[in-house]
């Protein structure tokens, strides 16, 4: 069961996007995964080619560290920081800030480009999953068209590894619908117009994972 403060920025989302509320109980679902995949001391893995490339990478900038609540280390971490090196330790346990573990696919330039000169440019995510997912981690797959070949194919490697897969898409029957777990399907159906609202979807998630872990 989600916590008042998580429901919140749920409703809070809606009221100012109420175009979204066909997706509403989609975004929960794709939450209430996320919660128990950290829980469970697992990560989240995200890619997607173009906007949604960039779309990877904001993502992992909001849950690695602070989006809009301080997330101070822990007294044990700070401790052990301090007692390798006092004068670094202090200004190390003032300034980190406890993560949510996302890793952006779309961020390894050189094996990226490596592997799409040596092998298969649609396996590219898929290389990368195998690499660094592991059983009961969450893949967050972006795909406007819901039919990005090389997003697809992370999803069935996703899916042999133990791999849940979140969809972000617009809001048609696509390939990306069908393989998902959870499916996001926004009510777009031109590219430009879902990115915009696939920012506000992936905002909430973030301020809700947020709330949860590191609000009062």
């Amino acid at each position: 069961m989600m916590k008042k403060v998580v429901k919140q920025e749920l409703d809070n989302l809606i009221e100012r996007y109420p175009r979204l509320d066909v997706c509403k109980k989609d975004i929960e679902k794709a939450y209430i995964l996320l919660q128990k995949t950290y829980d469970k001391g697992n990560k989240l893995l995200i890619a997607g080619n173009g906007g949604s490339a960039a779309d990877s990478e904001h993502i992992a900038g909001e849950l690695m560290k602070r989006f809009k609540i301080t997330r101070p280390v822990n007294k044990e971490l700070a401790d052990k920081i301090m007692k390798i090196d006092p004068e670094r330790g202090e200004r190390l346990v003032r300034n980190l800030e406890m993560p949510l573990r996302a890793v952006p696919l779309t961020s390894h330039l050189a094996l990226t480009t490596a592997y799409m000169n040596d092998a298969d440019a649609t396996g590219v995510f898929a290389q990368q999953l195998l690499g660094f997912g592991n059983e009961g981690d969450v893949f967050l797959a972006i795909s406007t068209s819901g039919n990005s070949e090389n997003v697809i194919s992370a999803c069935v490697v996703a899916k042999a590894m133990g791999i849940k897969v979140i969809g972000l898409t617009g809001e048609k029957e696509s390939k990306l619908s069908e393989v998902s777990d959870i499916c996001i399907r926004v009510p777009e159906t031109e590219t430009y117009r879902i990115q915009e609202l696939h920012l506000p979807v992936y905002h909430a998630l973030c301020l809700m994972l947020e709330s949860n872990y590191f609000g009062n």
